[in-house]
């Protein structure tokens, strides 16, 4: 087995690519191998993978051998298929001839021999080298090239082709490639099942005890590497990914103890991505060592990854494969050198990042794979930069790692080394040992700024000094305080358990360091009693001086300042992956301890930098108890630097953190920075946010209620989160109006200082007049000192299902309500009902003071379109007599009032409107008066019977109104009145019978639509054209029915008798029918104008005229019944023997009169009837007149025939001449039917003399 292994792997390693044989029967090689040579590599190759799919390659290198060549002679025949993978994948047969008898005598046999290994892929390819002048060999050529493709060409493959030494045609290398990619398709074809089927046989015996995995693993690996060199990576790479798993089933499987390995020298060094040790060292009975061929197969995956492109899959696989090779690692640790395990990932750990960043281009892949790649790089960085402070924290460099929460976390929870026996400090050591021992002195608690100390956070998962002794051979846990020389309450004894928030005693730090003798100590004398922490720290260093092979990992550790740059490069690369991912907070959390160090070697400004980052990710978070660590550092740098704004902000956010985070002197030191800054001279002053310190709300209740112009005083409560009482020369409220951001009110304070007490404080600010509106709190600003400040956040002190709970979710509770300025008069109409349109009315207009005298005032008057005022009347005013009381707009009774007549003052009663303005008389300046303006709507003359009543908006008019008063007219006061107008009936119709004789009973229905008593003195009903009156000839009712009384709401009804009125106009001329009827109503109104509809005023005299008759027009729709015709109009049959083109024919048509005209008040014995004969001129000619008079007579059932003569134009299917009457309306013609749609006109007959006789 270790032969064939060994074989296997030179094999590997001088193959590379595939190998194609040429049999040069003719010695023609050298004469064509420059040609050859130059198409490879083979380019747009198309080859079978395992699934037998097609895969089109770019790029397929290869080589020409020839089957002389000692390495493809060399090889041997037991191994011959086991190896299969590096025998030729083609043979390429070059001959040449130019005899026929030579061809068959000589060549053809030797062909036949070696074409007969039906294993073999071959094609020919017959080399012509006769020149082009050369007819004669070349028709030579020719025949003898025929003849071999007689021989060994068939129908199913073409296994021939020819090659022109001297030109060579432009299909014949195409031809030549594909020829060779056949051969290798199917040579490839053929290993594949080969291999398949004996690693199926292998397979089935895997539960043997046969069972081999060196032989699987041969064959397995041989067929993945037969895919690489075909650039068939793909399956490749699932061959080596199934041989893994079938690698960890045997390593799984139990009965068998086996080596693990590892513990050889250079096995620290990681070997992810290329195989360190050969096979043949690592064999182990029927397998391999797991250490080292996990590794080897890793490094095959990889390979062919980076051959695929695909760096981030490498990153990913390689972090999956470094976590899960860890607890390998970790099962096998007390068999393995110290710390092994830790040195291993870090070693792995730098070789993936180094490899997958030197293959990765960025920009190719998409932004999410991007962006993942980098994260598993941070993760990469982050792994290594843990273990390698493990391994410095071991050697004692512990007091020099950031105890950050990030540190804190990544370490503590990472458990110790777990070798078999902890690592002995050797002989002569005791120098070593003092100079760790003075390290440890040295290292005592550190004090931040503001003087604030905290136990620092563990780095351990528990004691290094318990354990260590713990996992000695001869020494049990003992006795803790011998371990710890007496001194049990040693810092190392504490463990992550502490509460780092635990203040150290105030009357002063206790020392935490344990006692160590100073004096050189005989080592061999105390291995019986527990070692301690110096040696702990010196054993550790000389075991990893051990297992480190690497000089370079040795130097990061050799040093402080070396280890410190080793991991800064770490923190910096996981950092800058980490916000080049998705995962940008651990990027910022670890530029916090890039930070630290800058910190600590006097780095303010960088330091600061990173800091910020730090302190706005644990702000914007929440997390208060990492801020809490980090923004006394990020003070101490902005203050180092002279950054006041900057310390001053830091201060401010220091206070506004928890109270429990921080001491009261601590929280007391930090106001003292604030006030000190404050009361200082800062070169730049910068306006300073306390919004998370100093927090406002309003009081409890309803909001403070004021009118406009009114000043009033405004109380607040104000929340102090400094620890002291702080004093502040001024302070300012801005409100905000809910319903408009852009503008606000400033509330400023009366006092000149205000002193906050810690906790809750209720001041009072002044509040000068405001804007009518309603009001929440904006910004709270102050001044203390020279610093000006000012707070956005409103206070959250209050349970949160109170009114005074305040959040940013909630909407924000009035603290403040201005109402709009008082109402000081109000105008309204007298009346709500309608008035008479287009008809002289008077619209009255109360004038209210409301506690304002309105002395001067003038009234501007704008009527609205349809509405006119008449300035030629004069305006009538008087008092307003209202007993009821009524509320005005501000919520006060005001008592209307009544009329009194006795009055000191003369009261003007009639007022003069000119340009649209009245001048309101003194005594109605303090009462309550109305104006009755005259004016008239404009509307349609007449109305219209419909079913519907009409609608409210069809007769509204406005009046603009607007009132100027006061003190040199100061104050306005604006507002439209909406008027209604409407008609005094509403009319609606009916036939209600028709009776026998024709006579139809009309029934109008008249409803009042004003609210006043209606009475109808005439009416009459003026008939449109086709109808008449039945009884009298005027259209009046009854004269005894009149007058008819019709009060408000209220309906009446009248009835007519009408009938059917038929006229035919002799005359030439066509008259215009009325389409319409007209009910005419004659009435007088009797109604209150302070109610609603009234008598019209007259224009020439100041009273109403009560004894003049008003006329209200209604137009009614009335129509014919359409079934009741007086003449019915026939086409008469055409000729039997059809229409032709051309032909001579008469048209008839009969009229026939159904009834008697009864409207003719004169009996005649005949009426003239005017006809006229319409027909398309294009289809037809008429011969006669196409317009006339004829005589019908009077009597019913009359008859005569009007005949026309015509002549057809065209032959077809066409519209005859039509016959109408233009003096007889249409529904007084029935039609029966005046002629056909269409007739049919054949065409003319044969006429012989337009025949040409024949010859």
């Amino acid at each position: 087995m270790a032969n064939l292994l060994a074989q296997f792997q030179s094999i590997k390693s001088s193959c590379n690519h595939l190998v194609i044989a040429v049999e040069d029967v003719s010695d023609l090689w050298p004469i064509v191998k420059n040609k050859f040579e130059e198409r490879l590599p083979f380019k747009k190759a198309c080859l079978n993978n395992k699934t037998r799919n097609p895969v089109y390659l770019e790029r397929l290198p290869a080589e020409f051998i020839l089957t002389t060549d000692a390495r493809l002679r060399s090889r041997f025949p037991q191994d011959q298929l086991l190896f299969w993978f590096r025998d030729p994948y083609a043979t390429i047969v070059l001959i040449t001839c130019e005899d026929l008898d030579e061809f068959k005598t000589i060549l053809k046999p030797r062909l036949k021999l070696i074409v007969q290994n039906e294993e073999r892929e071959w094609f020919i390819v017959f080399v012509n080298k006769a020149h082009p002048s050369n007819d004669q060999a070349n028709k030579m050529a020719k025949k003898v090239y025929a003849k071999v493709e007689v021989e060994f060409s068939s129908k199913k493959r073409e296994r021939c082709c020819k090659l022109d030494i001297h030109w060579t045609e432009a299909n014949f290398w195409d031809d030549f490639e594909s020829k060779i990619m056949e051969c290798i398709r199917n040579s490839l074809d053929r290993r594949i099942q080969f291999y398949e089927d004996e690693l199926r046989k292998l397979s089935e015996q895997r539960l043997m005890p046969v069972w081999n995995f060196c032989n699987f693993f041969i064959l397995k690996e041989s067929l993945a590497f037969m895919f690489e060199i075909t650039h068939l990576h793909e399956d490749s790479l699932r061959e080596y990914d199934e041989l893994e798993l079938c690698y960890t089933e045997t390593v799984n499987m139990t009965g068998k103890h086996r080596d693990f390995g590892g513990t050889e020298a250079g096995d620290d060094q990681a070997a992810p991505l290329k195989p360190g040790k050969p096979l043949t060292s690592i064999v182990q009975d029927d397998s391999f060592r797991e250490f080292e061929f996990r590794q080897y197969l890793f490094a095959s995956q990889a390979k062919l990854l980076f051959k695929l492109n695909r760096p981030f899959e490498v990153a990913s696989r390689g972090y999956s494969f470094v976590i899960s090779f860890s607890k390998e690692l970790a099962l096998h640790e007390s068999m393995l050198p110290f710390c092994m395990r830790e040195v291993w990932i870090i070693t792995a750990s730098l070789a993936l990042i180094n490899a997958t960043s030197s293959n990765y281009n960025d920009g190719i892949a998409l932004p999410e794979i991007e962006k993942e790649f980098h994260r598993l790089l941070g993760d990469l960085y982050s792994l290594c930069r843990t273990k390698f402070m493990r391994l410095a924290y071991l050697i004692g460099y512990g007091k020099d790692i950031e105890r950050s929460p990030a540190n804190s976390a990544s370490l503590s929870m990472l458990p110790w080394p777990k070798p078999s026996v902890w690592p002995l400090v050797p002989p002569d050591a005791s120098d070593a040992v003092l100079e760790k021992e003075k390290m440890i002195l040295q290292a005592g608690p550190v004090t931040k700024h503001f003087g604030i100390q905290r136990k620092p956070l563990p780095l351990e998962p528990f004691v290094l000094l318990r354990e260590a002794n713990r996992r000695r051979a001869s020494v049990s846990a003992g006795n803790m305080f011998e371990m710890f020389d007496g001194h049990p309450n040693s810092d190392d004894i504490l463990g992550s358990d502490v509460s780092v928030k635990t203040p150290p005693p105030s009357e002063g730090p206790a020392t935490s360091i344990p006692r160590t003798n100073s004096i050189p100590v005989n080592f061999e004398s105390s291995l019986n009693r527990p070692m301690r922490l110096a040696e702990i720290h010196v054993a550790a260093e000389n075991a990893l001086r051990k297992t480190i092979s690497s000089p370079e990992m040795w130097k990061c550790l050799s040093s402080l300042e070396n280890f410190e740059n080793k991991y800064l490069e770490l923190t910096k690369g996981a950092a800058e992956n980490y916000h080049r991912s998705w995962w940008k907070r651990h990027g910022v959390a670890l530029d916090g301890e890039i930070a630290a160090v800058c910190h600590r070697h006097g780095d303010f400004d960088l330091a600061a930098k990173s800091y910020e980052k730090v302190c706005a990710l644990y702000s914007g978070e929440g997390w208060q108890d990492l801020l809490a660590e980090v923004l006394p550092s990020l003070a101490e740098c902005q203050k180092m630097l002279n950054d006041e704004a900057g310390y001053l902000q830091s201060c401010v956010r220091l206070l506004s953190l928890d109270k429990g985070l921080f001491l009261l002197k601590e929280r007391q030191a930090f106001q003292a920075e604030v006030v000190r800054l404050a009361h200082g001279e800062m070169k730049h002053p910068v306006p300073l946010d306390v919004s998370s310190l100093i927090t406002f709300s309003g009081n409890p209740g309803p909001p403070l209620q004021l009118c406009d112009g009114d000043p009033g005083s405004l109380s607040v409560t104000l929340w102090s989160g400094f620890p002291d009482a702080i004093i502040l020369e001024s302070l300012s409220l801005t409100l905000m109006e809910t319903h408009n951001a852009d503008e606000g009110a400033k509330a400023t304070s009366t006092s000149a200082a205000t002193i906050l007490e810690p906790g809750r404080n209720t001041i009072s600010l002044s509040l000068p007049p405001q804007k009518p509106g309603s009001y929440v709190l904006g910004v709270l600003t102050g001044q203390i000192g020279h610093l000006r400040f000012r707070s956005h956040s409103f206070s959250k002190g209050a349970p949160a299902d109170s009114d005074d709970f305040m959040s940013y979710e909630k909407p924000t509770r009035p603290i403040l309500k201005v109402f709009k300025p008082r109402a000081l008069v109000d105008l309204t109409p007298a009346t709500s009902s309608a008035l008479l349109i287009n008809e002289p009315q008077w619209v009255g207009i109360v004038v209210r003071p409301i506690n304002y005298p309105l002395k001067g005032g003038v009234l501007f008057i704008e009527p609205g379109p349809g509405l006119r005022t008449e300035e030629r009347q004069f305006i009538e005013i008087e008092r307003y007599v209202n007993t009821s009381e009524r509320e005005d707009a501000t919520g006060q009774m005001v008592q209307g009032c009544t009329d009194d007549t006795s009055t000191s003052m003369s009261e003007e009663k009639q007022l003069t409107l000119k340009d649209g303005r009245v001048v309101l008389p003194d005594w109605a300046s303090d009462v309550t008066s109305v104006l009755w303006i005259p004016v008239c709507a404009e509307g349609d003359d007449i109305s219209r019977a419909t079913s519907r009543t009409q609608s409210i908006v069809e007769g509204m008019r406005t009046m603009a109104l607007k009132l100027e008063f006061g003190i040199s007219h100061n104050q306005s006061f604006d507002r439209t009145l909406a008027v209604h107008f409407t008609d005094p009936f509403f009319v609606s119709t009916r036939v209600i019978d028709k009776c026998n004789d024709g006579t139809l009973l009309l029934q109008v229905t008249l409803q009042s639509q004003v609210k006043a008593t209606l009475s109808i003195h005439d009416a009459w009903l003026d008939l449109q054209d086709g109808f008449a009156h039945t009884c009298r000839k005027d259209g009046r009712p009854t004269a005894a029915f009149f007058p008819l009384v019709i009060s408000a709401a209220s309906r009446a009804g009248l009835l007519f008798s009408i009938c059917f009125e038929f006229t035919i106009t002799t005359t030439g001329e066509i008259k215009e029918l009325s389409t319409e009827s007209v009910l005419n109503i004659g009435y007088r109104i009797m109604g209150d104008r302070s109610t609603g509809a009234h008598t019209p005023f007259s224009m020439d005299r100041l009273t109403e005229s009560t004894n003049r008759d008003l006329i209200f027009k209604s137009a009614i729709v009335l129509q014919r019944p359409v079934l009741d015709p007086c003449l019915a109009v026939g086409f008469l049959p055409l000729p039997s023997d059809g229409l032709r083109v051309g032909q001579l024919i008469t048209v008839n048509w009969r009229i026939e009169r159904l009834k008697d005209f009864e409207q003719n008040t004169e009996p005649q014995e005949s009426e003239d009837v005017l006809y006229e004969v319409d027909a398309n001129s294009e289809n037809w000619m008429i011969a006669g007149r196409k317009r006339g008079h004829v005589s019908l007579s009077t009597k019913q059932g009359s008859r005569m025939v009007i005949s026309i003569l015509c002549v057809p134009l065209v032959a077809g299917y066409v519209r005859p001449p039509h016959l109408g009457l233009p003096n007889v309306d249409e529904m007084n013609i029935s039609c029966n039917p005046p002629a056909p749609h269409l007739v049919c006109v054949l065409p003319p007959f044969l006429c012989s003399s337009y025949c040409i006789p024949a010859c």
